[in-house]
C-alpha cells in the first residue's frame, strides 16, 4: 500500500495590524481581484489570527502565515517566518526627522 503524503499548507503573506495580544497577532491579508460585471480591480482585505508563539512580531512587519490545527475559536494559522521588520523603518523615519529639524535650525 502506498504511503499518502501530507497535504501542502497553505500560506499567506500579509502584515501585522495588531500584536497586543498574549502570543497571537492579527494578520491582514490583502488580495486583489477583478470585479466581473464591471472589470475594475478591486483590493480585499482579510483578517486572521495567527499564533505567534516568541512575541516576536510587532506592528508593521510583513510575515508569512501558514495554516495549522486549530488553537482556539479563531486562530488557525501560525507564524512561519518574519519576511521584513517594521522596526528599520521606523529608526529610518526617526533619523530623517532628526535630520529635517537640525536642517531648519541651523537656517
Amino acid at each position: 500500500m502506498a504511503e499518502r503524503e501530507q497535504p501542502r499548507s497553505r500560506t499567506r503573506e500579509g502584515v501585522v495590524v495588531s500584536s497586543a495580544m498574549d502570543k497571537t497577532i492579527v494578520v491582514s491579508v490583502s488580495r486583489r481581484v477583478r470585479y466581473p460585471r464591471y472589470r475594475k480591480t478591486i483590493t480585499l482585505n482579510k483578517k486572521f489570527l495567527a499564533h505567534d508563539e516568541n512575541n516576536s512580531c510587532s506592528v508593521g512587519d510583513r510575515v508569512l502565515i501558514c495554516e495549522s490545527r486549530p488553537m482556539s475559536k479563531r486562530k488557525r494559522w501560525r507564524l512561519r517566518s518574519i519576511l521584513e521588520s517594521a522596526q528599520k523603518d521606523i529608526a529610518l523615519a526617526e533619523e530623517l526627522v532628526a535630520l529635517a529639524v537640525s536642517e531648519e535650525s541651523s537656517s
